[in-house]
């Protein structure tokens, strides 16, 4: 079975990495890509740790009945900031897997990390996140998933990431972290060079 980051590469393939680029005013390609390895590793790092809890696997397995999916089929709206409701709730999605107080850190990291501006990192994790969701949704209504199931599939698919890129390793960090700046620096110190190779 193919793991998180399988999918959603599939998924940037289908021109979506191009649509995001185009977003991001004043970005590099580089960039843009670098900035979407960095968010999408944060949003599985984010995704594993409140599953790897009884009552977040729970949450998290329960939530997925409405995110189905269903904003695959619709990234056109999603990118041009038109599509409504909870599939495609950005902010709604991250505030609940990040905890409102880290997201400003997760924004910081992707900004330093890829050398996108704070306003374009906020937006493609606004935009990633939904997809994030609605990639895991249908894979687990594919797969016809139970919670353990849907457990194993974002633990391989972590363990997948840190062995193709150690330094990710540093996301983990910086979601557990408690206000020190240690892992932003050393992300910011990685560059884009590192984080950009997840998706090649």
């Amino acid at each position: 079975m193919a793991n998180f980051m399988d999918l959603i590469q599939g998924q940037l393939q289908n021109g979506l990495l191009d649509q995001l680029s185009q977003q991001m005013g004043g970005a590099t390609k580089e960039q843009t890509e670098s900035g979407t390895s960095l968010a999408l590793s944060t949003l599985l790092g984010a995704l594993t740790k409140n599953a790897s809890q009884p009552s977040g696997l729970e949450g998290l397995f329960g939530a997925l009945d409405s995110h189905d999916g269903g904003i695959l089929d619709n990234i056109g709206a999603l990118m041009g900031g038109t599509a409504q409701g909870k599939q495609a709730d950005g902010m709604g999605i991250l505030s609940h897997l990040l905890g409102g107080s880290n997201i400003f850190n997760v924004v910081e990291m992707i900004s330093k990390g890829s050398g996108l501006n704070r306003n374009n990192s906020m937006s493609l994790l606004m935009k990633l996140a939904p997809i994030a969701l609605g990639m895991l949704g249908k894979e687990k209504k594919q797969q016809q998933m139970q919670p353990q199931g849907l457990l194993d599939f974002l633990n391989t698919s972590q363990q997948e990431v840190m062995k193709k890129a150690p330094e990710q390793s540093l996301i983990t960090k910086l979601l557990d972290r408690d206000g020190d700046g240690s892992a932003m620096d050393e992300i910011a110190g990685m560059g884009m060079k590192v984080l950009g190779n997840l998706f090649r």
